[in-house]
């Protein structure tokens, strides 16, 4: 067998050294012919790490969640054809979940593009729509500012994925040995202007039942610090969006816990005694305005590092656009010496409206601690939820799919720090969690992952597994178990009185964990449940959970809060 002739430096290597000045720690990818000269390349890199992934659609993910807790890029990387169209659905899930993230796919050679071929369709085209920035590499000469470019688009506000086409025939090519990456430059956020600020603190000091919206704008700018303090200086109540759990403590008193139900949400009671709404790092994607702002009248103070989109409910009064926190702090100082509705925070504490909030956020709290004893099997998700934070510290991850259990998770899961939450709301797209979950522990080795998911969702990406076992990932897959879509099958109830087509079955969970080489555990009781979690989470390496779930309890919590609302 004879070796292929390889040039003393490639386009490939070069495109390596790129990724390796720009920080890329990982590359997610399975592997591919066309990628291979990135592979061979990548097998000589001094700090980059290929992870292996079972599927291309687990890579998207991975680099998706990492981008989400990092605010840096890792590059999930893919074949053509059908290898570059499975990374579709992770780069689409970045694009509307604001994450920063490079996909890298291969294409045949330039001899063969003009022509029908083997596997050959318009890549770039097809991640267009769901992209910031994606390239057809034509020159190896071109690679050092293509690579700069992905990374530094992906990573500007508002973040996203970016995408680079590299042809096998180029790849392999040789590049002049004085090519070299070009260097990373650090973006500064301009602040508001003194007039903006001042409006801002005009309509904030007037106003007397102000209420902030917190989203994941708060998170991705590690502005938290900054949000608790206005909170605390004015007390002013907040509600975060699915997507920004943690930017408050949810153990204050000015915690309205998680606004974002499609149906009625409780919380919105609260916007609607609301004269003033602070949107802070908010994203019309998680939560459209029209749910929480329905006739568009009420007065916006909309802070971020992008104007408002349009919208006829969300029309702001004044924009702060720059750097959050630096804006955060620069409006609690202008509001502070008058208070809000001539009160200051110690005088505001007793006002009929935070009171009335009080009661909103107590009778939440209430029902979650009435269900800590409830022994009712298949457990309830009230149940399930309240376990799973009792089992873990405040700094642990959980990463929540998609489906009825993410309702629960942002309804109810007491969240105490930033990005200890991580739920894809934007594009909502089911399979997130497991993969999600090794890029978390990827991350941060030293804290606890739970990959929370329903079965339907983990039976999508179940193969990744795999992946967790063989390096070693120390994480959790919690299983909320009822055979079924039940997200789906809730909404039908609601919408047509019953379900249809939303019942599947199921593998032996517990075995098919242990198939792996991972420890399965099946609680047999409500009361196996949290003591099992505590076992599962104290493996060394991965393992799983399967909880059968009473998901009856999803009408009641909507009869709940369409009563709380008042409907």
């Amino acid at each position: 067998m004879s070796l292929r002739p390889r040039p003393a430096r490639t386009a490939s290597d070069l495109l390596v050294e790129c990724l390796e000045a720009e920080g890329c720690e990982y590359v997610f990818s399975v592997p591919g012919e066309e990628t291979m000269d990135v592979l061979d390349s990548l097998s000589r890199s001094w700090s980059i790490r290929h992870i292996t992934t079972r599927h291309e659609q687990g890579a998207a993910f991975m680099a998706d969640v990492y981008g989400r807790l990092t605010g840096r890029c890792a590059v999930a990387m893919a074949t053509l054809g059908p290898g570059a169209t499975n990374l579709l659905t992770g780069v689409a899930d970045a694009y509307l979940d604001r994450a920063p993230m490079v996909a890298l796919t291969g294409q045949v050679g330039a001899d063969k593009l003009h022509k029908e071929a083997h596997q050959l369709v318009d890549i770039v085209r097809m991640f267009e729509p769901v992209t910031k920035w994606n390239h057809h590499v034509e020159r190896g000469e071109a690679i050092p500012e293509v690579v700069r470019k992905a990374f530094r688009v992906a990573q500007l506000e508002k973040p996203g994925p970016t995408h680079i086409e590299l042809p096998e025939d180029l790849a392999a090519s040789a590049v002049p040995d004085d090519l070299r990456p070009l260097p990373r430059q650090r973006a500064f956020f301009p602040e508001p202007t003194d007039e903006a600020i001042a409006h801002a603190a005009d309509l904030l000091a007037a106003s007397r039942a102000p209420i902030v919206l917190a989203g994941n704008g708060v998170l991705r700018r590690e502005a938290s610090e900054e949000l608790r303090a206005l909170a605390r200086g004015l007390h002013v109540p907040v509600a975060v969006t699915f997507m920004g759990k943690g930017a408050i403590d949810d153990r204050s008193h000015l915690s309205l816990l998680a606004v974002g139900l499609q149906a009625r949400d409780h919380v919105l009671a609260g916007f609607d005694r609301a004269d003033l709404v602070v949107s802070v790092g908010y994203d019309p994607v998680e939560y459209a305005p029209d749910r929480w702002n329905p006739g568009g009248h009420k007065p916006i103070i909309h802070i971020d590092t992008a104007p408002a989109e349009v919208d006829a409910a969300y029309r702001p009064s004044v924009e702060l656009i720059g750097d959050i926190g630096g804006s955060l702090d620069r409006l609690l100082r202008a509001v502070l010496p008058r208070g809000v509705g001539g009160h200051d925070a110690s005088e505001r504490h007793a006002s009929k409206e935070l009171l009335a909030n009080a009661d909103l956020r107590l009778s939440l709290l209430n029902e979650l601690h009435e269900h800590e004893a409830n022994r009712g099997y298949p457990v309830t998700p009230q149940r399930a939820v309240s376990d799973l934070r009792r089992a873990l510290e405040p700094a642990d991850v959980v990463v929540s799919d998609v489906g009825a259990h993410k309702v629960w998770i942002a309804r109810m899961f007491p969240t105490y720090e930033p990005n200890t939450v991580i739920i894809s709301n934007g594009f909502a797209a089911m399979g997130i969690s497991l993969p999600g979950a090794i890029s978390a522990w990827l991350v941060d080795p030293s804290r606890r992952v739970v990959a929370l998911c329903g079965d339907g969702a983990f039976l999508m990406n179940s193969q990744e597994l795999e992946t967790a076992k063989r390096i070693g990932a120390r994480i959790c897959v919690v299983i909320w178990r009822d055979d079924g879509y039940g997200l789906i099958d809730w909404k039908q109830r609601i919408e047509f009185g019953r379900p249809f087509a939303v019942e599947f079955g199921n593998p032996d969970l517990v075995a098919y964990a242990q198939s792996f080489g991972i420890p399965g555990f099946r609680p047999a009781s409500a009361d196996d449940l949290l003591p099992m979690l505590r076992r599962a989470l104290a493996c060394e390496g991965p393992s799983l959970v399967d909880i059968p779930i009473d998901y009856r309890e999803n009408l009641r919590l909507t009869e709940r809060l369409g009563a709380l609302a008042g409907f």
